[in-house]
């Protein structure tokens, strides 16, 4: 998987990918919700706990660890976001 690609960009397989490396012994469960609710990147980004729950993830251990991951995703999201917006304004500076 690209890991320099932003994950609002990322398709339903590099959403699949990401989650069996992280989730080894869980993504068999989350791996028929991810393909029938079609969960890319951007769908990623804004899942929460009650969403977890639906995908099939009922342990609240589980659950917490995800959305820890999740969240340190949407912390890259921001600043590749602010450091897109920066060289854009930069770049048209000179």
């Amino acid at each position: 998987m690209d890991q320099s690609k932003r994950v609002s960009l990322w398709s339903v397989q590099e959403v699949l990918e990401w989650m069996e490396e992280q989730y080894p012994t869980q993504v068999g469960m989350l791996h028929k919700a991810i393909i029938k609710h079609a969960i890319s990147g951007r769908a990623l980004l804004r899942l929460k706990e009650h969403h977890l729950e639906l995908l099939g993830v009922e342990a609240e251990e589980q659950q917490q660890e995800i959305l820890q991951d999740l969240l340190l995703l949407r912390i890259q999201e921001e600043i590749d976001e602010l450091t897109d917006i920066c060289s854009e304004r930069f770049s048209t500076v000179k």
